[in-house]
């Protein structure tokens, strides 16, 4: 998908959204010098895979938040992770480094990637890329979980 074309299902599933265009942005540091708007709701994206690859998964949390992979092994119940290559995260999403998003999701074809969004989220809106790094689109977090449920992924808080 495009960032036209996700825009498109947006609109075409009723999900109220605004998007921020900005300069291309490749970490958070850069997204938060960008002078884009809520900064409090800005995602940050970790996509990471197990030791024999065969389980990918894509974890979003509040920008500031710090992800200790050891303890999710543990709560997940997952085998050793480590972060995926960028040819896994072009194959499995269809993105490139710098582009990670939830979104990305929607090019899951065969939805072997499970998506983690953190619980701070809930009830709020989050702020992700719509496939490329040069905007940002808000949306209620819990409709963003719904579009990549119903996609057929699997979808879980943590």
């Amino acid at each position: 998908m495009t960032k036209d074309e996700v825009l498109e299902l947006l609109r075409n599933e009723h999900i109220d959204f605004e998007i921020v265009e900005h300069l291309a942005v490749f970490t958070i540091d850069e997204m938060l010098s960008a002078g884009v708007p809520h900064p409090d709701l800005i995602a940050k994206n970790l996509f990471v895979r197990d030791d024999k690859k065969r389980h990918y998964y894509l974890i979003t949390v509040k920008e500031d938040r710090r992800v200790d992979l050891r303890e999710f092994e543990r709560e997940q119940g997952t085998r050793r992770l480590s972060f995926a290559s960028e040819g896994d995260l072009e194959r499995l999403l269809g993105l490139s480094k710098g582009s990670v998003t939830p979104m990305g999701l929607l090019n899951d074809s065969e939805c072997k990637v499970e998506f983690f969004i953190d619980r701070y989220f809930e009830g709020k809106a989050i702020g992700v890329h719509p496939m490329v790094n040069t905007a940002t689109v808000f949306l209620s977090a819990s409709d963003l979980a719904a579009l990549i449920g119903k996609h057929g992924s699997k979808v879980s808080w943590l």
